[in-house]
């Protein structure tokens, strides 16, 4: 039987994941291939860059706070970008994610394009720098060892205005267990 693809969920640090690089980080899984592994970008991990230093083009369309965000530790040289589509008509330069209803109205911007094309078709817009990846079957292990909860996404955690709240937002809306993990201090020994 053949796995369901993890396109358009989020993935959320469990408080026993100890890589640094993924510490109470939200991830949104924008690429899942069975054959060639999963790509996906840290929603919460703002930069002191500022957009407008790197992409002075897309600075009127990102969404607040107008800098970039770390995507991940591979290639943080490169950059992507999700936006967040108006209506259902899909604007030029933008590729709607595969996977679920989310997806549906969220996708990737081809940065060569010019931002004019995107302007009317977009309601938010942000810039990542590298993104995050796992070979076939590491992520599916990584799961398995309970470093990451699978969770359903909404459309606007990508875009949220306080991006450092969207660990413990995430997890508070599921309710149960995992609004008791949103309030897990964040070195427990000082507990």
């Amino acid at each position: 039987m053949e796995a369901e693809s993890l396109s358009g969920q989020l993935l959320v640090a469990t408080p026993l994941l100890g890589d640094p690089n993924f510490r109470r980080t939200v991830i949104l899984i924008v690429e899942d291939e069975p054959e060639e592994g999963t790509l996906g970008v840290v929603l919460n991990r703002p930069t002191e860059v500022q957009v407008e230093q790197v992409l002075e083009s897309w600075t009127e369309l990102v969404t607040g706070p107008s800098v970039v965000f770390r995507g991940g530790p591979v290639s943080p040289n490169s950059a992507l970008a999700l936006a967040l589509a108006r209506g259902d008509d899909e604007p030029l330069g933008w590729r709607s994610l595969e996977g679920s209803s989310l997806t549906s109205r969220i996708g990737l911007v081809d940065l060569e394009a010019p931002p004019e094309l995107l302007a009317e078709g977009i309601t938010s817009l942000r810039v990542f720098a590298g993104y995050a990846g796992w070979g076939p079957g590491q992520l599916q292990a990584e799961i398995e060892e309970g470093a990451w909860y699978v969770l359903a996404g909404e459309p606007t955690d990508a875009f949220l205005a306080e991006p450092e709240r969207l660990w413990q937002e995430v997890l508070r809306r599921q309710g149960g267990e995992f609004a008791i993990v949103a309030t897990y201090p964040d070195d427990p020994l000082l507990n």
